[in-house]
């Protein structure tokens, strides 16, 4: 690839915010962003956040900690005018955070529905409506993280949380339509088995593990790293002709 071709994925002075990115797949996110030359605000409930923007301070690179609960709307405002008054602009939003209930419909309970979809959809939705007053000076990139599930149904007793990363799926193909007028970018990918630690408590049952894992077609759980890598493709302007897409980095398990 050309140095041209180079520049082009960097996220150099691109500011990004990259909600759950205190932990697993957005604390890889965000050290990537970092990596990649750009500015980063790691929005989490988790305080463990403020070490990830030390750590990355300390390599060299711009991050900060912002406390976010993304089914506030108050947080979401707040978390944008932060963001305005400290950095002049937002480039990317990535809407990471996410939460999962593994039970029978059976046993599902509408406080399961209201608290998976509260913050798997409602989260997404209140981050791409938050930000698109600031986004529209200049355009920029929306990654929504949904999920192979979205596309498939891969096991019994997954039922809300698919159902909820369906609806980011679609959403964010309207909203890719909608938003296009802005120069706006809005697209999702969709992680399969990724190696995390609530991936790895819950593929200690061997039962669970040998349908898990022969449903992709590789032997092996996927990387944070290599979620990463999509993501901030889709942020930079390598991507700038893509929107509306679903990218599924998942070993082929939507495809199997």
């Amino acid at each position: 690839m050309s140095e041209a071709g180079f520049d082009r994925l960097s996220m150099r002075g691109k500011v990004a915010l990259v909600t759950g990115g205190a932990k697993g797949m957005g604390a890889a996110h965000s050290r990537l962003i970092a990596a990649r030359g750009g500015s980063v605000i790691i929005a989490d409930i988790d305080e463990a956040g403020e070490a990830l923007a030390d750590e990355i301070r300390g390599s060299g690179a711009e991050a900060r900690f912002v406390r976010l609960d993304v089914t506030s709307e108050e947080q979401w405002r707040a978390a944008i005018d932060e963001a305005i008054a400290r950095d002049g602009r937002i480039d990317a939003l990535i809407n990471n955070a996410g939460v999962a209930t593994v039970k029978p419909i059976a046993e599902a309970t509408i406080e399961d529905v209201e608290f998976i979809f509260g913050v798997n959809f409602r989260g997404v939705f209140l981050g791409c409506r938050s930000v698109l007053p600031a986004m529209k000076q200049a355009g920029g990139s929306i990654v929504n993280i949904a999920s192979a599930s979205a596309m498939k149904a891969i096991m019994p007793t997954l039922s809300l949380y698919s159902a909820s990363k369906a609806a980011v799926r679609m959403f964010s193909k309207v909203a890719a339509w909608e938003f296009t007028e802005h120069r706006i970018r809005v697209n999702t990918v969709h992680p399969g088995l990724v190696e995390t630690t609530l991936n790895r408590e819950y593929l200690k049952d061997p039962a669970t593990r040998r349908m898990m894992m022969g449903s992709t077609m590789f032997d092996r759980l996927g990387l944070p790293e290599e979620l990463a890598e999509m993501v901030v493709f889709l942020c930079s302007d390598a991507a700038s002709y893509i929107t509306g897409g679903d990218f599924a980095v998942d070993g082929g398990w939507s495809a199997n």
